[in-house]
């Protein structure tokens, strides 16, 4: 059923983007910050934080606004009705402990990948990285499994809507040369990311796919770049990613 206008909530709509502009790149945000990330006016995202930090959502040192724990309340609940993450945490857990290296699952929201479960063996990434955490899709090993699965105009489409910056110097942002590269991690099965995200990190994903074959989520690992190289990084984390997927494929709808 689609609401009409004034059934709509302004306030609840603008409180929401001020409390999506926080995130483990930007956990501390002035006020003038937060407005424009969030797209609004100053006066209207200085009422959203302070109501936030009086209801306990946030804190205020009276300069930058930092979200508190109790703002996890707010999607907690959400993640733990979701399927998805309790059926994969047991397999990332276990997947995690043989091979010695931190595994992730993700789902694709617009442009992003957004963490539904992680099992970190050492933190490969200068942020932390948890349920709920977001990244670019177009340059993240699982963002390119899930773009991957997407036909061309889906593709297309989310990366015109990308912010499509070079976040090293080896991260790929030419338009031609990412759709190639979204083919050819679908045709193979598999996407392959040389610090592109972050200097140091190397990431192999694989699909999850359902019992009808659609991709519904993508597994992948993440390690230090010293720890192997790209072909090592397929020969030895492809085959246990492709084992937990061939057991996932019978569990998820």
């Amino acid at each position: 059923m689609m609401a009409s206008e004034r059934d709509l909530m302004g306030g609840l709509a603008k409180g929401l983007k001020v409390i999506e502009a926080f995130s483990a790149e930007h956990p501390r945000l002035s006020i003038s910050q937060a407005a424009e990330i969030a797209m609004l006016d100053r006066a209207t995202t200085r009422r959203c934080l302070l109501t936030l930090a009086e209801l306990g959502y946030a804190a205020y040192d009276g300069k930058f606004f930092t979200v508190t724990p109790k703002v996890l309340r707010l999607g907690t609940g959400c993640l733990a009705t979701m399927p998805l993450p309790r059926i994969v945490q047991p397999l990332l857990d276990q997947l995690s402990e043989r091979i010695g290296q931190s595994t992730s699952v993700s789902i694709l929201d617009e442009t992003e990948i957004v963490y539904v479960g992680r099992a970190a063996q050492r933190r490969v990434m200068s942020i932390a990285l948890m349920p709920g955490s977001r990244l670019p899709a177009y340059c993240t090993s699982m963002g390119r499994v899930l773009l991957g699965a997407l036909d061309i105009s889906g593709r297309q489409s989310i990366l015109e809507r990308s912010h499509l910056e070079a976040r090293t110097e080896r991260t790929l942002i030419d338009m031609v040369a990412l759709l190639a590269e979204l083919e050819i991690t679908r045709s193979r099965g598999y996407a392959l990311i040389d610090q592109e995200v972050e200097v140091g990190l190397r990431s192999i994903a694989v699909p999850l796919l359902n019992m009808r074959g659609q991709t519904v989520a993508a597994l992948n690992v993440g390690l230090p770049a010293t720890a192997a190289s790209m072909d090592v990084l397929v020969e030895r984390y492809l085959p246990p990613l492709l084992g937990v997927q061939a057991e996932l494929r019978g569990m998820l709808v």
